[in-house]
């Protein structure tokens, strides 16, 4: 399969897989992937995985970091969001979108990627450290709502 940068004719499919990585944020996708194509910026890109006949069955979105927990750098690499369709799964796509992250990453001389998953994300954790990543850091995150009297 064909590992690509995103175009606009990809639109459709690209919001199909972010649907259902984060289906708590449906409203944000469409507004998000059209910023992305209007606003073209050099600190952020995607690569897609073509299946054929307009078809996409995988996605890795990159962007640059000021700061990621265990780097050194100011400019860090940060795989922001990984995707493959289920039927594509264990047959090595998501490599293949990391490299291609990591090639632009290197192209815009940074030398350092990072990413991230929830802590109870096994099978998450296990593609991240297949791909040469090491744990660094775990955090549990908190919040409450204020009453407001």
């Amino acid at each position: 399969m064909k590992i690509r940068a995103v175009t606009v004719g990809d639109t459709a499919e690209w919001q199909r897989m972010r649907a259902t990585l984060w289906d708590d944020s449906l409203d944000e996708h469409p507004r998000e992937i059209q910023a992305f194509f209007e606003q073209r910026n050099s600190d952020l890109e995607t690569f897609v995985c073509e299946r054929g006949n307009g078809k996409l069955g995988g996605f890795v979105e990159v962007g640059v970091r000021k700061y990621a927990e265990g780097c050194d750098s100011d400019r860090v690499g940060y795989i922001e969001g990984l995707y493959v369709d289920q039927d594509l799964r264990r047959q090595g796509i998501a490599s293949q979108l990391i490299q291609a992250a990591e090639d632009w990453a290197r192209s815009h001389e940074i030398w350092e990627m990072a990413s991230d998953c929830l802590i109870d994300n096994h099978v998450s954790l296990a593609m991240h450290l297949a791909n040469g990543f090491e744990e660094v850091e775990r955090i549990i995150c908190f919040r409450k709502t204020l009453s407001n009297g």
